[in-house]
């Protein structure tokens, strides 16, 4: 008589283990869907910049201070500051290693060079590349554009863009294409120096204003700085980027709002 109840209670346990064995898969499997059908931002279709406000919701994408813009010259604020930008390069700034993180191609430096702007010191963490350009003069797209990311000990971000255009073959791009190609995702390390001179035209008429950073989460209290002449490399090396990046790895062009662009020369 007392053998019949207790197969029910193991029955009973059995089918109680089972589904929760079940529900624990199923949470399981839900997990993995959601990152699986997680959208990570992009430059194309659905993730394209134009819907980094929806997929990346606890971003600044939809504040009103973004980058890139189009710089209309006439409408800038001319001023004169002496030593407001100075670069504190050396002729041997290490570049610590390269990687393709799948948006663009990145170099990345060791500790040592910084520029000093508005009397700050912002230290030079690395370069980035956007084809074609990401900001305008006077409408005007670029081939490519430059990007040097620096930081200061506060935190504060001050990033120079640097256009470039096609004409003769440029050694600093020559050095760091040296390195290419590199598959997405993929990172190299390098421990060499590179002469950034060449970045830095005497000529060093420039833009300023605040804005944000061109990719999520689109970080704003950014300071940056454009440089009016760009510098140039051969179509070849432009090439070069373009085959190791995604096709046209730039934002769109953001509303100037309230914001007034500085012309420094």
């Amino acid at each position: 008589m007392q053998t019949k109840p207790l197969s029910i209670l193991l029955t009973i346990i059995t089918l109680v283990t089972f589904s929760c064995n079940q529900t624990e898969k199923q949470s399981a499997t839900l997990l993995a869907q959601h990152h699986e059908t997680k959208k990570h931002w992009s430059y194309h279709g659905e993730t394209a910049p134009e819907h980094w406000a929806e997929i990346e919701t606890h971003s600044d994408c939809n504040g009103n201070y973004q980058s890139p813009i189009n710089i209309i010259h006439v409408k800038a604020d001319s001023v004169h500051v002496e030593n407001e930008l100075n670069f504190e390069y050396s002729p041997n700034t290490i570049i610590n290693d390269v990687e393709n993180n799948g948006h663009s191609i990145q170099f990345d430096f060791e500790a040592g060079d910084y520029i000093d702007y508005k009397n700050e010191r912002y230290c030079l963490k690395q370069i980035h590349f956007h084809e074609p350009s990401e900001h305008k003069i006077d409408g005007i797209i670029y081939p490519i554009e430059i990007h040097l990311v620096h930081t200061s000990k506060s935190g504060k971000v001050t990033v120079l863009a640097i256009l470039g255009k096609e004409g003769k073959e440029s050694q600093l791009f020559e050095f760091f294409e040296s390195f290419l190609p590199l598959e997405t995702g993929a990172k190299k390390e390098i421990h060499e120096s590179v002469d950034l001179s060449s970045f830095f035209l005497k000529n060093k008429e420039y833009y300023t204003y605040g804005g944000s950073f061109t990719t999520p989460p689109c970080t704003e209290s950014i300071n940056w700085v454009v440089f009016k002449e760009p510098v140039i490399l051969s179509v070849e090396e432009v090439l070069i980027l373009k085959e190791n990046m995604p096709i046209n790895n730039y934002r769109n062009e953001q509303p100037l709002n309230d914001r007034i662009v500085q012309y420094h020369f």
